[in-house]
């Protein structure tokens, strides 16, 4: 039977989206990437196939999975099958050196940010990146993982060479500039199908991992709602965003084949805007949506399913909702 297919290596990160699917009818089948084969003789079965392999698929024992899904997604597009989220996304999604050169080449603002490849190297760099503070981050991470804030050389000479050291997953380490914003929060802005649906304000006071997944809360520091009513959301929907900005992402994604992504950006104390991240395995915040009446996997599951349709009109059997 002709379906969609969902390509991923986190369960928890999956469920809601098949609850969406089953509520509108749609024909699926979930592919987990953590271990598989392929033949690469075969002809792969038709249907619309959606990628959600994460970054941080080590951090969950599945080293490899990004490395076999690029195959699995190449050996889809050589036979022309209906991909989402494909090759390029999945470059994107595994590499920031690659998110970086791809938003420049667009015209979009980053950090400033140095590649490094040793601790040795990683302060030498560091040495000549004054003045301090200043950010390292893993070229492939995930969920904010491994970002660090450094006041000083000394500070990170003690972290590389502690017992707290955590290297990246590729080895690559990423030196930034630290964006002095006038209040901790950066904003995330959700596409669909390319195209904007919603933007998040995601409260940075306490700290840098901003993975909006309910999964990936941990404790009260990750609550998207505090117990306190007073207290402002860790995760809060915006009504509205700048447009241009928007049209900005709109454009990249385009240019770069990503149909559904979350693109997060800092403004500065001068009102500089910098983009510095690309998730393609983009997750949303339930109760954040609940709040203002959204939600990001139902708008999900119908694009998946308009395509299904398109390509394959005797696979959607339920007439699909407008919104």
């Amino acid at each position: 039977m002709t379906r969609i297919y969902v390509l991923h290596e986190n369960d928890e990160w999956t469920v809601r989206l098949t609850q969406e699917l089953e509520a509108l009818e749609l024909p699926y089948e979930v592919w987990h990437l953590a271990a598989g084969s392929m033949s690469l003789d075969a002809n792969p079965p038709e249907g619309v196939f959606f990628s959600r392999m994460s970054a941080s698929a080590h951090t969950r024992g599945h080293r490899y999975s990004p490395e076999f899904t690029m195959g699995l997604l190449s050996w889809l597009e050589a036979h022309g099958r209906v991909v989402v989220n494909g090759t390029r996304a999945l470059q994107l999604e595994i590499s920031k050196v690659q998110q970086y050169l791809a938003l420049q080449r667009a015209g979009i603002r980053t950090p400033r940010t140095v590649a490094v490849l040793g601790r040795d190297a990683l302060l030498a760099a560091a040495a000549s990146f004054a003045p301090a503070p200043f950010i390292t981050k893993h070229n492939r991470a995930g969920k904010g993982l491994g970002v660090q804030l450094f006041h000083s050389l000394d500070a990170l000479r003690e972290y590389l060479y502690g017992p707290l050291y955590d290297p990246p997953a590729d080895g690559i380490w990423l030196l930034q500039e630290y964006i002095r914003a006038p209040e901790p929060y950066i904003i995330r802005c959700e596409f669909v199908g390319g195209r904007f649906l919603y933007a998040v304000r995601v409260d940075t006071s306490q700290g840098f991992e901003l993975c909006p997944a309910d999964a990936c809360q941990i404790g009260d520091m990750f609550c998207p709602v505090g117990e306190d009513a007073r207290v402002r959301p860790k995760f809060e929907i915006l009504d509205s965003f700048d447009p241009d900005v928007i049209r900005s992402y709109e454009r990249f994604l385009e240019a770069n084949g990503v149909r559904v992504a979350g693109i997060e950006s800092i403004v500065d104390e001068r009102g500089v805007r910098y983009t510095y991240d690309i998730n393609t395995n983009t997750n949303y915040n339930s109760q954040a949506e609940q709040v203002a009446g959204k939600n990001g996997m139902r708008a999900v599951a119908l694009y998946l399913g308009g395509l299904l349709a398109r390509a394959y009109p005797d696979a959607v059997t339920s007439a699909l909702p407008t919104a």
